[in-house]
């Protein structure tokens, strides 16, 4: 990074949070609309500022009243005469409610202090790039990240964001000792510039349970809600987490808990009831998302394999998927066709290196050809790579259900599953 162009940038940061037409100037407390002073109580400044802060995530009730009134006991008829006294300023819509657990900034920040706001321009760019998960988005949001870092080294969201790109493009493209080292290093730059920030641990959630971490995911994620309890994104990391570490009942704990807290969350429950064997639910629940393997999954274990077979014709001839997605898909869809030799090949050929998860749905597949030796192998590799298939699995799925003895007479060295 040049040094010398940090620098320039530097004489042109911004001084305030900046959302619709005001500005949230934290140094000099104070609040500007259309550059004209508003005044405002210090707690409700206080309060205002605590949830810029944190703009899009859920603040708890006590977490307000912690940070605004600290050692003192008040009522939350306190913070509610504050946060109906910022409403009157900012917009009743800005500052949504959710019930019984605390509030959330809901307008869209546009900048920050110590942030140049060209900079700020192109980190919101990237985010929205990052979202829409294709490997080209995705590519385009990275090197974006990388432009707003060489303006400002500093920026700590943009390091965890940069995590969360490398190891997107390293599991769904192709592995690259790069990629994977840049994910871990801009994650470790991003703890050591903010160790409390939520989107970093979010995503290095991702990295861990990836690479056989999920019991170190779960404690940093158990210990993280110890300080912030009204976080749904924490929960929405133990959905998976649990699940990986085959706790399927606390991983639907989690979801609920965390939609509880704000009903708009998006989980990866979906997953955990496949696991469960409730398909229907998961049906209901993943096909209010992108759909791609899942639910046609889902319907072929219900017994419909015709209506799995058009979905993932259907999806595989119009989306842009990565070789792994293509070769769980592919794979499925050959097995329902009767198409052995094929899809035992795209299972040996998938590199699931960064993908425990898939290696339970690969052993579902040679279970159903009746690969029983090819499936006990995926189950195996799954438990060494990180991924615990509880036993409801077995109990549940009838196309597990035949390897389970098999599976209990293994050797105790094998993974209890």
């Amino acid at each position: 990074m040049s040094q010398g162009f940090s620098k320039k940038n530097q004489s042109f940061v911004d001084t305030a949070y900046r959302f619709g037409d005001f500005e949230l100037h934290p140094r000099d407390r104070l609040l500007k609309r259309a550059n004209a002073p508003i005044a405002l109580q210090p707690k409700a400044f206080d309060a205002l500022l605590c949830m810029v802060r944190r703009a899009g995530h859920l603040i708890s009730k006590q977490e307000l009243i912690n940070t605004l009134w600290p050692s003192v006991h008040v009522s939350e008829t306190n913070l509610t005469n504050t946060i109906v006294s910022l409403r009157k300023i900012v917009g009743r819509d800005t500052i949504r409610t959710v019930s019984k657990h605390g509030y959330r900034f809901d307008l869209p920040v546009e900048g920050e202090p110590g942030v140049a706001r060209s900079t700020f321009e192109k980190f919101a760019r990237a985010k929205e790039l990052a979202a829409q998960r294709s490997l080209e988005s995705v590519s385009r949001a990275r090197d974006m990240c990388w432009t707003c870092l060489a303006e400002d080294p500093d920026f700590a969201p943009a390091w965890a964001w940069l995590g969360r790109c490398c190891w997107f493009l390293d599991k769904f493209s192709s592995n690259s000792p790069t990629n994977v080292d840049l994910a871990n290093a801009s994650f470790q730059r991003a703890f050591t510039i903010d160790p409390d920030l939520a989107a970093a641990h979010q995503f290095y959630t991702f990295v861990q349970v990836d690479t056989g971490h999920a019991d170190e995911a779960m404690c940093r994620l158990l210990k993280r809600l110890q300080c912030h309890p009204g976080e749904p994104e924490s929960l929405t990391s133990l959905v998976q987490v649990f699940r990986f570490c085959g706790m399927l009942q606390q991983s639907i704990e989690a979801h609920k808990r965390a939609i509880e807290m704000d009903p708009a969350v998006a989980t990866s429950i979906a997953h955990t009831l496949f696991l469960m064997g409730q398909y229907k639910s998961a049906i209901e629940i993943y096909g209010g998302r992108a759909a791609y393997y899942l639910d046609a999954a889902a319907w072929a274990a219900l017994g419909d394999e015709k209506r799995a077979i058009v979905l993932l014709r259907e999806r595989l001839e119009r989306m842009s998927l990565s070789k792994l997605m293509i070769a769980l898909m592919a794979s499925l869809l050959a097995v329902l066709e009767g198409r052995t030799a094929e899809a035992v090949k795209l299972m040996e050929e998938a590199n699931i290196t960064r993908e425990p998860e898939i290696l339970l749905y690969f052993a579902r597949h040679y279970a159903r050809m009746g690969e029983g030796d090819l499936a006990i192998r995926a189950l195996k590799k799954a438990a060494e790579t990180g991924f615990v298939c509880a036993p409801q699995t077995f109990n549940s799925d009838v196309w597990l259900r035949p390897l389970r003895e098999v599976w209990l007479r293994l050797p105790a060295s094998v993974p209890d599953l």
